[in-house]
């Protein structure tokens, strides 16, 4: 291909792209100027504070949002999204988000939240290489072992996966758990309770996968750690 056909091929593409752009803005504008209409003070108020009742652990998947998914408002939820909802232990940017979300807007329910058909996770059940994204799902591999004697009797692939899916979010909630912020949140007596749910792309539901935990006492006590730190 010659010099000016590939010139007119990216003039044609950035063409493409700035008209998604376009849309995505006229998209915004017709959002705000409805929301605007139903209520003339909302932005008012969403600029004033945000005093969301929930922080909400889940997966980076375009289908999963948060907001719309749990029928909340803008302000209404605070959110952290990775690819497969984990909380790992040296993500700066998971544990800032944690703390903010419980020492500065004193949120009391923590929800990780994964959802089955997880592509994070499904890759992770197997060995093929994926790239950098490989030392991130290395953290699902763990949880898979852990579990190993239960999902290696699942014959058929797609359920293993499924079923591992809701594990990940049975252990990324005990990862919350174990991390400082959250146990000397509960050293200070401030009510916290760390929640697993799992949502279905398929039919649009949350299903509670009935773990709950809402102090130290609830982790194992290698994990427990003595509070230098109290909260007003």
């Amino acid at each position: 291909m010659s010099a000016l056909a590939l010139i007119r091929v990216a003039l044609v593409r950035k063409g493409s792209l700035m008209a998604e752009l376009a849309r995505l803005f006229e998209n915004n504008r017709k959002w705000a100027a409805a929301q605007a209409a139903e209520d003339p003070r909302y932005f008012e108020r969403l600029a004033a504070q945000q005093t969301p009742k929930f922080l909400w652990i889940g997966c980076s998947d375009s289908r999963v949002p948060a907001n719309k998914i749990s029928g909340l408002e803008p302000g209404e939820v605070f959110v952290h999204r990775n690819v497969a909802n984990l909380v790992v232990h040296t993500d700066v940017s998971c544990l800032s988000v944690l703390q903010f979300g419980i020492e500065v807007l004193k949120i009391e329910n923590v929800i990780v939240c994964g959802h089955y058909g997880c592509g994070g996770v499904h890759a992770a059940c197997g060995n093929r290489q994926f790239g950098l994204i490989d030392n991130w799902l290395r953290n699902i591999k763990d949880v898979y072992s852990r579990y190993r004697h239960e999902l290696d009797k699942i014959a058929d692939d797609l359920k293993r996966g499924e079923r591992l899916c809701e594990l990940n979010v049975i252990e990324q909630v005990r990862n919350v758990c174990h991390t400082t912020i959250v146990q000397n949140a509960w050293a200070s007596g401030k009510p916290l309770a760390v929640h697993g749910l799992i949502y279905g792309v398929g039919d649009g539901l949350l299903r509670d996968l009935a773990v709950r935990i809402t102090n130290a006492d609830q982790i194992d006590d290698i994990y427990r750690t003595t509070s230098q730190y109290s909260y007003s």
